[in-house]
């Protein structure tokens, strides 16, 4: 059964930057693009992590905290738990621009795969956030200061493409902030949005309950969510919940998210 996790070994691991490595498992999956899965480590503990390859299955991480540092220090030919996949993924249309900000990207791999030269779009702070380089060499890169591709936030870039071109649909991962953004410009331009979002997730298949965004669960009716369903989610880029359940503003939930 998919809900009891399947032991894994790690069969190569590339370093995609200073804080950020992508892993590769030794497993078959019946996934789409946008869908997550639950990696476990014995004695430590499971978190959620969206696919950023589909064949083969890998998973990229980041280094913050006691999870993913317990994650780094694993070798290739170590293992570790998977269960999964979950969640909804991306619909995966033509004529798409691809709108990511930081790890956001990670989800959107798959994606960019699948598609026949989609538009896109990659935000970072600086170079050094730069990842899948090598993948992305006909991507718009959007940088805080400057020093690769545009100045500026990539919801700016966004709204510069749409005055030269008309886009089927605009998929987008990144900090919920940016989402937002991203999907009112959609809105005005009356283009369909797919996001990915993020909460806390501890089951994967909407039992907990702590992972809602308004009646929504992001495992289950997530993680990404079509125009319809982003226009009723009123939390949206203002709330989220901690471990606890408790309902906090979106800084104060990243705050904790990054401890």
């Amino acid at each position: 059964m998919k809900d009891f996790p399947k032991t894994v070994k790690i069969t190569k691991i590339v370093k995609e930057n200073y804080k950020v490595k992508t892993f590769y498992l030794d497993i078959n999956l019946k996934a789409k693009p946008g869908q997550f899965v639950m990696a476990w480590i014995p004695g430590v503990d499971e978190k959620p992590f969206t696919l950023s390859s589909i064949a083969p299955v890998a998973i990229t991480v980041e280094e913050k905290g006691k999870f993913t540092s317990r994650m780094f220090k694993l070798k290739e030919g170590d293992s570790v738990g998977i269960r999964g996949p979950y969640g909804n993924g991306f619909s995966a249309k033509s004529n798409a621009c691809i709108v990511a900000g930081g790890m956001g990207i990670a989800p959107l791999m798959p994606l960019i795969e699948r598609l026949k030269n989609p538009e896109i779009i990659f935000g970072v702070k600086s170079r050094k956030g730069l990842m899948f380089t090598e993948k992305l060499r006909n991507a718009n890169f959007c940088t805080d200061d400057g020093c690769v591709g545009f100045k500026g936030f990539t919801s700016d870039l966004l709204e510069q493409f749409l005055k030269k071109k008309k886009y089927k649909i605009v998929y987008t991962c990144g900090p919920e902030i940016m989402i937002k953004k991203v999907f009112d410009i959609c809105e005005k331009h009356k283009i369909n949005c797919e996001a990915s979002l993020e909460r806390f997730m501890k089951c994967g298949f909407g039992v907990c309950g702590n992972c809602a965004i308004d009646d929504q669960m992001v495992c289950k009716d997530g993680p990404v969510f079509d125009s319809v369903k982003l226009r009723k989610l009123t939390e949206l880029g203002k709330f989220a919940r901690l471990k606890s359940g408790k309902k906090v503003p979106l800084k104060e939930y990243y705050a904790w998210r990054s401890k």
